[in-house]
């Protein structure tokens, strides 16, 4: 479903509305083109005013948006981030200019949401990534640090990220053999994470979150823990989509979910969308590597105890989530926390 796309500048205008295909409010590259298209202005996207009730995405959107040097006064809250804030984007811009060493030729703004704001800048040598994230996602830089790949170039203690380019595109509809690589990507990235947990930590990258009380949870646990997978480096949010590149080149991007805890929960998300034969071919490899790491283990059984603390897992995610953004962008996740929490229950009872 396409977006009705209305726009309010910060002065108080309203702007007529226009249609944006895609339908991913955070996605907003395509209300800047529009807005440039139909009134003939450069805005940024501060932030989300209302959406259509009962919709996650599509239907009718309305952004407060600036243009250069536009004043106006808005109520502010304490959880917005600095990027949803007017001025903001533009503070960060000037921070990228200030610490790249090359000078910037182009800018472009292609997601702002409570998760994240990011924007491609041109310059004479190629792009570079500029990514900003709320308090609660500071921790990505630590990982990209360790990681080195991609290559982060600058971060300040605003969120605020510059990442070197990598070639090629997000590889959401990879086939089944690319998403059998990352599984072995992720593994590696993971024993070698192993001997540098407490560095690790210490530097910032938290353990997983408190889970929601349950009958059935430390019964589920206990049968994990009994597998005897060692805690590592988890990605927490490992889909194709969160991995750019090639089949045959690739790179894990966007680790703000990630957390030290039990590898399995990451093989679970890779598993979704999958047909079961697939699911349990991609498990059947991830659990070879992992009995080949660490003799006696039992990998498929700790998967099949995690299913649904997984699912737990990620109840209390989002609960996270609505914790510490301002309630006007409640409504991208609000309806999370309890579909989970009924998931988790569902493959307790299994």
């Amino acid at each position: 479903m396409p977006r009705d796309v209305t726009l309010v500048l910060l002065d108080g205008r309203v702007l007529s509305s226009f249609e944006v295909e895609l339908p991913w409010w955070q996605e907003v590259s395509g209300v800047i083109e529009g807005a440039r298209a139909h009134h003939g202005l450069e805005i940024s996207v501060l932030r989300i005013v209302e959406t259509e009730p009962g919709l996650t995405n599509g239907g009718k959107v309305t952004y407060l948006v600036e243009t250069p040097g536009m004043n106006g006064a808005h109520e502010d809250h304490p959880l917005r981030p600095d990027y949803a804030k007017p001025g903001g984007p533009s503070r960060s811009i000037e921070w990228a200019r200030s610490v790249l060493d090359r000078p910037i030729t182009s800018v472009e703004q292609l997601r702002t949401w409570n998760l994240s704001a990011i924007w491609r800048l041109g310059t004479p040598s190629g792009t570079v990534w500029l990514k900003q994230v709320p308090r609660f996602f500071a921790h990505e830089a630590v990982v990209l640090r360790y990681l080195r790949k991609p290559v982060l170039l600058a971060a300040d203690d605003q969120g605020r990220m510059l990442l070197d380019d990598l070639p090629g595109e997000d590889l959401y509809d990879c086939d089944f053999e690319t998403r059998r690589a990352i599984a072995a990507d992720m593994v590696e990235i993971q024993l070698k994470a192993l001997p540098q947990l407490e560095k690790l930590h210490s530097a910032g990258i938290p353990l997983m979150l408190g889970l929601p009380s349950q009958p059935w949870l430390a019964d589920a646990l206990a049968r994990v823990a009994a597998c005897g997978m060692p805690d590592t480096l988890v990605h927490g949010d490992l889909h194709p989509g969160n991995v750019r590149g090639t089949p045959l080149d690739r790179t894990i991007i966007d680790w703000g979910d990630c957390f030290i805890g039990h590898p399995g929960f990451d093989i679970l998300r890779l598993s979704d969308g999958l047909l079961p034969v697939e699911a349990a071919d991609l498990l059947a490899t991830w659990a070879m590597l992992w009995r080949r790491a660490v003799p006696g283990c039992d990998p498929v059984a700790a998967a099949d105890a995690l299913r649904p603390v997984a699912a737990l897992r990620n109840s209390a995610v989002y609960s996270h989530f609505l914790f510490n953004i301002e309630p006007s962008e409640h409504r991208y996740h609000a309806a999370d926390v309890s579909f989970w929490l009924a998931e988790a229950q569902l493959l307790a009872a299994r």
